[in-house]
């Protein structure tokens, strides 16, 4: 029986004890029991479990031990997933450092943030419901998916336009010893609206040429050689950019977060209804019942307007933010 603890054990052949094979070590070496069909195990003088401590138990070898392979992406099933993965982190990174600057004036507000996403999820939902129920025209998908675009590359511009007056007002209303302080910190919309017209002018620059200069028939010049390769980036990278940096440019309003944390959903209000006016002159109103047609044309402004106001107010009350005391 042994003795517990790091004491010596009872027998040269017992487990137990501090020395090897019970007498002083870890315990009874391992390998087949005495008398077995394998014979008697090899001689184990030390507490490792093979006879040379330095070769490794593999049968090939030392086998290599650098860093293990990383694991691809989804993206690599094939070549041309990977490449265009790549093209869109490309132009995403870019337009991100350009368009969507929060700043030090940004608040992080999650609850407004998911209430703004479940405020655009059941507006969609909304739209899918009148145009099922009440829209009998065959291309009623392509026309909704169209306008939908069109309104996403058209509000850079509205803003570009109506964010002026805007922003005017806005530091008006502030007080005198505050707004030479908001005028300081108009340099980053302003920085981010020269980006978006700039991209714009390139884009334009490069393709307009080459559609009326570039001709496939004659023998190429160098230059209808560089108008193709340009014209090959902007369609391949510019305008995946575009698209993203007008989604950054209507959803931080060009960085005007970095003036005041106010001045975006004040510039949020002011795109919404100007879109809802644009709507109604140029499309009328929808078919279907008088309440119906409220809902269409109003129920997207009056609660953009309502989660604005909201947020604001929360603003206010819980972030201390006011514009005049």
């Amino acid at each position: 029986m042994a003795t517990g603890g790091w004491g010596p054990g009872n027998g040269p052949g017992q487990p137990g004890g501090n020395g090897p094979g019970g007498q002083g070590g870890w315990g009874a070496p391992y390998g087949a029991p005495q008398g077995g069909p394998y014979g008697p195990p090899p001689p184990n003088p030390g507490p490792y479990p093979y006879p040379n401590p330095n070769q490794p138990p593999h049968p090939y070898g030392p086998q290599p031990t650098g860093p293990a392979a990383r694991r691809r992406g989804c993206l690599s099933f094939g070549f041309r997933f990977g490449l265009v993965g790549a093209i869109l982190r490309s132009a995403n990174r870019v337009a991100t450092r350009l368009f969507a600057q929060d700043g030090d004036g940004r608040i992080e507000d999650r609850t407004v943030d998911r209430v703004q996403s479940a405020r655009t999820v059941l507006g969609a939902a909304s739209t899918i419901v009148l145009i099922l129920a009440y829209n009998v025209d065959p291309d009623r998908w392509e026309d909704a998916a169209y306008r939908g675009a069109a309104q996403l590359l058209i509000a850079p511009f509205v803003l570009m336009i109506a964010a002026p007056l805007v922003i005017v007002g806005f530091i008006y209303y502030a007080p005198p010893h505050l707004r030479p302080h908001l005028r300081s910190r108009l340099r980053a919309p302003l920085k981010a609206v020269g980006w978006y017209v700039l991209t714009l002018v390139v884009m334009v620059g490069v393709l307009v040429p080459t559609a009326l200069f570039a001709n496939a028939d004659d023998g190429k010049s160098w230059w209808e050689y560089a108008l193709a390769v340009a014209s090959l980036i902007v369609i391949v990278w510019g305008f995946p950019f575009f698209f993203i940096a007008s989604l950054y440019s209507a959803r931080s309003a060009f960085n005007s977060a970095q003036v005041h944390p106010m001045l975006p959903p004040v510039l949020t209000l002011t795109l919404v209804w100007v879109f809802a006016a644009f709507s109604l002159i140029g499309e009328g109103l929808p078919t279907g019942p008088p309440a119906v047609q409220f809902c269409s044309v109003l129920g997207g402004p009056l609660t953009v307007t309502a989660v604005s106001l909201w947020e604001l107010r929360r603003m206010r009350t819980r972030f201390g933010v006011t514009l005049r005391v």
